[in-house]
């Protein structure tokens, strides 16, 4: 089986690559060659998803697509580019990385626009399955700072996840997709908490009390486009992403991860101790 993997050079699809049993048969889409992982065995091809005239060589001979698309007003388009590929190549299955809630009448843009990609692929005629990971955990390294947590989902609870686990269940798809062929699966970790017990829970790892400072939406966007974010991003996660969460939006969990895996999703407290160098912040 031949599998062909977008965004390879963002957190997702790296972790996803290194998730992989082995690396027969996998090629990595990446628009700059200088930029594709060193990894042994892996192919690259070198395309554009909002190009889709670079698309035909890097989509031949592939059976499966991993599709992961950038966040932004343009991901309709890169999606729509990569499925029309897929079928002009004869590809069977796509897995599609989607949105957390992704519906017509998702609080926000992004949710908005990947419920239209979601319905395009559904539509296809390929065979499908699409992964909606909830909030990442590692979208937290680096908001500690001081001894204090900053965050911008308020007192909302959150069955954030490990990328680690996506990738696995990922994995897992990848190795058998006809089994999953029509499902649409939402991934969370094993609880449900707040930034304020997630910042509590951090004292017997890093050996020093946390404290949790909630940020507004305008404080949020402004340190988002600080971190170099484009405006469309920042704005949808701080000003639609936080206040959704905050209203208890993403307060939920399933157990989608297991029941394919068959074992439990990595709990908060175990990332921190993977992650406690980093999270230990300046």
């Amino acid at each position: 089986m031949s599998i062909l993997i977008t965004g390879a050079t963002g957190n997702v699809s790296s972790a996803l690559l290194a998730a992989l049993p082995d690396h027969d048969g996998v090629r990595v889409l990446v628009r700059d060659a200088a930029r594709a992982p060193e990894i042994p065995g892996v192919e690259v091809a070198v395309g554009d998803l909002e190009r889709p005239e670079t698309l035909e060589k890097a989509f031949d001979g592939i059976d499966t697509l991993w599709l992961l698309t950038a966040m932004g007003p343009l991901a309709p388009h890169a999606s729509s580019n990569a499925v029309w590929a897929a079928r002009r190549a004869g590809v069977k299955h796509v897995v599609r990385l989607s949105a957390i809630g992704a519906a017509h009448d998702a609080p926000t843009r992004n949710g908005r626009l990947h419920a239209l990609s979601d319905a395009e692929l559904a539509a296809s005629g390929l065979g499908w399955t699409v992964i909606k990971p909830h909030f990442f955990m590692q979208n937290l390294l680096g908001a500690v700072s001081g001894g204090t947590l900053y965050g911008m989902t308020g007192e909302g609870r959150l069955g954030f996840v490990d990328v680690r686990d996506i990738a696995d269940f990922a994995a897992a798809v990848l190795a058998a997709p006809d089994r999953h062929h029509g499902k649409t699966y939402t991934l969370t970790g094993p609880e449900s908490i707040s930034l304020r017990e997630a910042a509590a829970r951090l004292e017997p790892v890093l050996g020093t009390p946390v404290a949790y400072q909630p940020v507004t939406p305008e404080q949020a966007y402004r340190s988002f486009l600080g971190f170099g974010a484009p405006d469309w991003v920042a704005a949808v996660s701080a000003k639609e992403y936080g206040p959704a969460y905050a209203a208890g939006w993403g307060d939920y969990t399933t157990t989608d991860f297991t029941d394919v895996t068959g074992r439990p999703g990595r709990a908060w407290t175990d990332f921190a101790r993977d992650h406690a160098d980093l999270l230990r912040g300046a």
